[in-house]
């Protein structure tokens, strides 16, 4: 099955669901059971699974990053955002997920997510689906 590129717009530094555009990709590939990989291809932005349900838990985990991987004077980077680049180490470029009857198996509370660590940007996510047939 053929990568699908996917362009998001950020505003700011959170959390933004994109369940629905890996929702669309599985629809698309055809695919009922296998493989789906969600990649982000860039050093300050992460992918990572976690509740979509209370927007609170995202607000949390801003603050939670944020309190863990602080901007420090000490940073020798000239772009200034290595704060940024830390917090994309830490949450990871990418998640895989199984696929099931044709939807991704996702928990009951749980989404997909692209981490903004740096916006506002304009980034682009990949997702692959691949069949166990």
């Amino acid at each position: 099955m053929k990568t699908k590129e996917f362009t998001l717009r950020t505003e700011r530094q959170g959390y933004y669901n994109i369940t629905n555009a890996v929702r669309e990709a599985i629809r698309e590939a055809g695919v009922q059971s296998g493989l789906c990989v969600v990649f982000c291809p860039h050093t300050t932005g992460a992918i990572t699974i976690n509740e979509n349900a209370d927007p609170d838990v995202v607000r949390d985990l801003v603050l939670g990053l944020d309190t863990a991987f602080p901007d420090q004077a000490a940073f020798r980077h000239m772009e200034g955002n290595s704060h940024a680049h830390l917090k994309s180490s830490a949450v990871g470029a990418s998640e895989i997920l199984l696929v099931e009857d044709g939807r991704p198996l996702l928990g009951t509370w749980q989404g997909v997510y692209f981490c903004e660590f740096d916006g506002p940007r304009t980034r682009k996510f990949y997702v692959k689906v691949m069949t166990d047939a």
